[in-house]
């Protein structure tokens, strides 16, 4: 089965590789962005956003191409890619990050901060920067961090008040340690799948639901087969962009400062999005006939806690840390 995954890669890589060489009689540099997201979502509209700021900016001579709903595979056969030195760049949370910088997961914990804006400061310690050059040294470029995902919800096929109601409910959660020891806390049996499989998963009954930000789950539409709405917001999920070291290495010093610097300006705007977003869907889905709960976030933000024991690779004191860094 790896030879098999191994072989895929590789064809995967091989067929950009190609595109990538069609692309250059466009632009002098041609980027891809890979992402899961479906065209018209908000992640979508921003990824947008930032290829427009990049062309304006470079005079045509920066690209980026956008493949959304998973066109070139799933998020870590994206980032093989990447590490080969593939011209491709994909959003990651820092749950997959983790896998190369341990640390990286507390960014992912359940009811880490009070607000998106305490998470964003983060991102501007020396703690984060410190991860961001441990990354490199795996192979992997942060290109943009300040990106807004979305806080994470979920839809489920029975109603869900507690986590009391979780027992025994399968819910899809990306294939990351941390969401997945934070989905067992709070009483649910996680199901890690791909994005694509999760509608289907739903109608057939092989899962009971699924959490991810409201723009995910109506893009997705998750509400059609889960018709019950839960905002336990137990998760805000912020978004990194991220290449291969290898192939940043090659473009010119003053590519990557665009690229980041037009990329955190995009990442603004996922802010403003994502809130004017989330409170049209609702009423959205509510009209398409789903049902919103009253949930006690409170006992779930209760149960999580035991979530942030569960990781000894994190450098002892972690948690503490964080918090004081959220506390300046």
């Amino acid at each position: 089965m790896k030879s098999v995954k191994s072989a895929l890669i590789a064809l995967l890589a091989g067929a950009v590789l190609v595109l990538a060489m069609s692309g250059m009689a466009q632009a002098k540099v041609t980027i891809r962005l890979a992402y899961e997201n479906n065209p018209g979502e908000p992640l979508d509209q921003v990824a947008h956003k930032w290829a427009d700021l990049v062309k304006e900016r470079s005079n045509g001579e920066v690209e980026l191409l956008l493949f959304p709903s998973s066109q070139l595979g799933g998020k870590k056969d994206v980032l093989e890619m990447a590490k080969m030195g593939v011209n491709v760049i994909t959003i990651c949370d820092a749950g997959f990050l983790a896998d190369y910088v341990p640390d990286f997961g507390i960014l992912v914990g359940p009811y880490l901060a009070e607000s998106p804006e305490k998470i964003f400061k983060l991102f501007k310690t020396d703690w984060y920067k410190d991860l961001s050059k441990q990354l490199e040294t795996k192979g992997l470029h942060i290109v943009t961090s300040n990106w807004l995902y979305g806080v994470r919800h979920m839809v489920t096929t029975k109603p869900v008040k507690s986590p009391a109601d979780m027992k025994g409910l399968k819910i899809r959660v990306p294939n990351n340690r941390i969401q997945i020891a934070a989905l067992k806390a709070m009483g649910a049996t996680p199901t890690p799948m791909p994005l694509g499989e999760v509608y289907p998963a739903l109608t057939q009954g092989i899962i009971d639901g699924a959490e991810n930000p409201l723009s995910v789950l109506y893009g997705q539409k998750l509400y059609e087969p889960a018709k019950y709405i839960e905002l336990i917001g137990y998760l805000t999920m912020t978004a990194q962009w991220v290449g291969g070291q290898a192939y940043f290495d090659t473009l010119p010093a003053n590519v990557v400062t665009l690229l980041q610097e037009t990329g955190d300006e995009a990442g603004l705007y996922s802010r403003k999005v994502m809130a004017e977003e989330d409170e049209k869907i609702i009423k959205k889905m509510i009209a398409d006939g789903s049902t919103l709960v009253d949930v006690d976030t409170a006992a779930f933000r209760e149960m999580s806690k035991s979530t942030y024991s569960q990781f000894p690779e994190w450098t002892p004191g972690l948690y503490e840390k964080v918090q004081m860094l959220l506390a300046e």
